[in-house]
């Protein structure tokens, strides 16, 4: 029997797992670790809460959980609670399926003021990540800058334009609701080095944005380039660049102005106590495609600044990084023998949810390559053993289950559920009509 923990529960993690059952034909222990007591990693805190089908995928990690051979164990940090020489003297091969959860920085000058915040922890605010719930941005009046051209950047517009009702189905956090449904946005900006063919937007997201009850949306025809250009674009390019020809070609006049401003690269952010406006230099598309500075500045009115400007993932003690790429050190998912990493741990931010599909098949092959034969490592008993030495009190997919209800049952009208947003929270509601479980309970497997 091998025995695999994967520390990270998020769509990596899940499909892992799922290769690694039919790598080793069910002769396999899994043990998913996750810091937090709730599973699902982007699916539950990274995707837009309005685009609900895309969350459904996690009916299928889901099913793996509730697998004989897979058992979450949720509010287990590694790192703190556990180290990784520790999980790596228990288990066959160690996982690292942590994703790329913290923000890149700006780097210009001001990007530390008041009211300069990264996308990850704006997304984390309106879907009650506990790490971004207590976040305060300022909404009501001010102009919202936006930086980056990728659909991360339409999700935050989108949700900050939206009217009251169009909040409807969605499972937007109660605090995130309150606040967008009664203040409301001056203006809103979407700033981008290079120019509309350059855009990371698809389609489907950037057509949202025309559909927005109170959203005028604004591109500048001069910043179009010609129309016979198009024609070399692959087709799901040239449908984004064709809408953005429809933005410009009819205007609106709706409550909130939302304006792309392409070839505009941030220079500064200027403000006396917090952020006001910010400062970009106009660019030009290079010989190699990259944004080239014309030495034109211009200001733009910035109350909050948001970047979507890319990820990196957190390191962890014990495990060699890669600090230019933001990523764990690795050579095709392998990191040291034993341990491994996949998703955007081994890769960088870059792909969609189904990408990290063909990364678990790499790793579970990888680890059947270096490991012909099963260990004799204790796996499982090893980590229950040294949790309750240590009095930690983990929640379990039967707990994550009953917190499922409970939110469910909590929800406002017409949503899908109501988040809880604090750790003991959730703690409370895996516990509900149980009897309490003592500091270093282990409670079955699922």
């Amino acid at each position: 029997m091998r025995h695999i923990a994967i520390i990270g529960s998020g769509p990596a993690g899940y499909y892992t797992a799922e290769a690694c059952q039919k790598q080793f034909e069910g002769a396999v222990r899994i043990d998913i670790i996750d810091r937090l007591p709730v599973p699902f990693g982007l699916i539950r805190s990274g995707v837009a809460p309005d685009h609900q089908s895309i969350k459904a995928v996690a009916r299928r990690y889901e099913a793996v959980a509730l697998t004989d051979s897979v058992r979450f164990v949720g509010k287990l940090a590694v790192g703190s609670d556990v180290t990784i020489p520790e999980l790596l003297s228990l288990y066959d091969a160690v996982v690292l399926a942590t994703g790329a959860p913290a923000d890149r920085r700006l780097g210009i000058e001001g990007d530390d003021l008041p009211g300069v915040i990264g996308s990850a922890a704006f997304v984390g605010w309106y879907n009650g990540h506990p790490d971004f719930a207590d976040l305060d941005p300022r909404i009501a009046d001010g102009d919202v800058v936006i930086i980056g051209n990728g659909n991360v950047a339409l999700d935050c517009a989108r949700v900050l334009a939206k009217a009251p009702g169009e909040f409807a189905g969605s499972d937007i956090v109660a605090h995130a609701y309150d606040r967008l449904t009664q203040e409301t946005a001056r203006s809103i900006t979407i700033l981008g080095r290079r120019g509309p063919q350059q855009i990371a937007m698809t389609p489907k997201e950037l057509g949202e944005l025309g559909k927005l009850e109170r959203a005028a949306v604004r591109v500048d025809p001069a910043d179009l380039p010609p129309l016979v250009s198009d024609e070399g674009l692959v087709p799901g390019q040239r449908k984004s660049v064709g809408l953005l020809r429809a933005f410009a070609a009819t205007p609106t006049d709706k409550a909130i102005p939302l304006s792309f401003n392409f070839f505009a690269q941030p220079v500064r952010i200027e403000g006396a106590e917090r952020a006001e406006r910010i400062v970009v230099e106009r660019t030009r598309l290079g010989v190699d495609g990259a944004a080239v500075g014309t030495g034109e500045h211009y200001a733009v009115p910035a109350d909050l600044v948001i970047t979507c400007i890319g990820y990196r993932t957190p390191p962890i003690p014990d495990v060699p990084y890669d600090e230019q790429r933001g990523r764990f050190a690795n050579e095709e998912g392998r990191i040291m023998p034993g341990l491994y990493c996949v998703g955007w741990a081994r890769r960088g931010p870059t792909g969609t949810i189904g990408t990290n599909k063909p990364d678990g098949f790499l790793v579970s092959e990888a680890i059947a390559a270096d490991q012909p034969a099963a260990g004799a490592k204790a796996g499982r008993a090893g980590l229950d053993a040294l949790i309750a030495e240590r009095g930690l009190d983990i929640v379990t997919f039967r707990g994550w289950q009953k917190i499922d209800l409970a939110e469910i049952e909590r929800a406002r009208a017409g949503a899908p559920r109501e988040k809880f947003v604090r750790v003991d929270e959730m703690v409370a509601a895996s516990r509900e009509g149980t009897a309490a479980a003592n500091p270093g309970q282990i409670k079955a497997a699922e």
